[in-house]
């Protein structure tokens, strides 16, 4: 009899409950059915925790992990400013703060929680610790942690460059891919980002024009504003202009083939490398087939307004601008991550109280349930 309690429940944890959200379209009404349902069925099995059943409901709630704030790993590359540090209060003693990694299980910049009882860690060493359920369902496909969230203050230009696709960078790279969205968070007048080709060119043509140093005059160059958004799909040559601070929230990947850097040099005094063979590999030699803008309208929720900005199968971000407060739920499908970019607010959920301001990153575990944002602020919530 338990065996097959044990087997229904999951059945319906897997399957059930997220073909109806999809049948449905309603991620926040069924959230919360789906969490009032599992609470209930944690109840009424509670004197079962040593038994399978209350591992895998205890899992699934992501008892093991309480909601945490996070501390960034941060990069001083060539092109970076200090904008990180001077308005969005990153404490970080390097001269260019070019990027912050909000939300990294990256091993060449881990975030780090700064409270509750994993203090001091590495978030990938929490989630060994805590277990994968933390996770959430639709990260189980996947073999290490999807997603890698970052906030990048560009002074300068970056390298034009591209990222190979899932395919070629684990053959090649032995590490994820690399899709990722751009969410403008502000920019100077006049700013501008390069963003795929004009026109389809061929192979040899992309090589000639690196090698003549005429690669700008074949690219689009797009100018931006505070709010854009870009979709950048693997194999998309790119570039973030100068004057422009960017959220990104792209797959958990670091790999990039530049092929044209301006002719600067690294910290090292010597001309960066470009991966020219690679980039003709992975390079889709044509117009981007999305058009720059969110993926959703502005929706009117109670006490806030929501845009959905991207969703593939990598991750699902939102835009949320709060008035006075948002309610929303963290199910057994995905972990949500909060990145505020303006306001002063707070996240009560799971019986934790966590301040959020401007430049906060917080990690709810997924089934972290019912949560409320109060107060005054603009975030972006991501999630598998």
């Amino acid at each position: 009899m338990q065996e097959k309690t044990v087997a229904s429940i999951d059945f319906c944890m897997r399957i059930v409950v997220p073909a109806i959200r999809i049948w449905y379209n309603n991620f926040e009404l069924l959230a919360r059915i789906e969490h009032c349902w599992v609470a209930l069925l944690y109840e009424y099995y509670g004197g079962l925790q040593t038994s399978e059943t209350g591992g895998i409901l205890k899992e699934r709630r992501g008892e093991f992990m309480k909601p945490v704030r996070l501390k960034p790993a941060f990069k001083d590359y060539i092109w970076g400013g200090t904008r990180l540090r001077t308005d969005f209060g990153k404490d970080c003693d390097f001269d260019r703060v070019a990027e912050s990694w909000e939300l990294s299980c990256h091993k060449d910049g881990p975030s780090i929680v700064e409270n509750g009882e994993y203090a001091g860690l590495t978030l990938p060493q929490a989630i060994e610790k805590a277990g994968k359920g933390v996770l959430g369902s639709n990260c189980e496909r996947f073999k290490d942690f999807p997603i890698l969230i970052k906030l990048i203050d560009a002074k300068d230009n970056l390298s034009v460059q591209v990222h190979p696709d899932n395919d070629y960078a684990q053959r090649v790279e032995g590490e994820f891919g690399k899709t990722e969205m751009w969410y403008v968070v502000d920019a100077d007048e006049g700013a501008q980002l390069l963003y795929g080709f004009k026109k389809e060119i061929s192979k040899e043509e992309f090589r000639a024009c690196i090698r003549d140093n005429t690669l700008l005059d074949v690219v689009s160059s797009i100018p931006v504003k505070k709010g854009d958004v870009f979709f950048i799909d693997a194999g998309t040559l790119h570039a973030i202009g100068k004057g422009i601070l960017i959220a990104e929230i792209q797959q958990n990947s670091n790999t990039t083939y530049r092929v044209y850097d301006y002719g600067r040099v690294g910290n090292d005094g010597k001309p960066r490398p470009l991966h020219v063979d690679k980039a003709v590999d992975v390079t889709k030699l044509c117009p981007p087939a999305r058009k720059p803008g969110p993926a959703g309208e502005p929706r009117q929720q109670d006490g806030y307004v929501c845009t959905r900005l991207a969703s593939c199968e990598y991750f699902t971000v939102d835009e949320l601008k709060v008035a006075e407060k948002a309610a929303l739920c963290a199910d057994s499908i995905s972990f949500h991550a909060l990145l505020c970019l303006s306001g002063d607010a707070k996240v009560v959920c799971a019986g934790e109280t966590l301040p959020m301001k401007k430049g906060d990153s917080l990690f709810l575990p997924a089934d972290s349930g019912d949560y409320v944002i109060e107060g005054a602020c603009e975030v972006i919530l991501s999630r598998v």
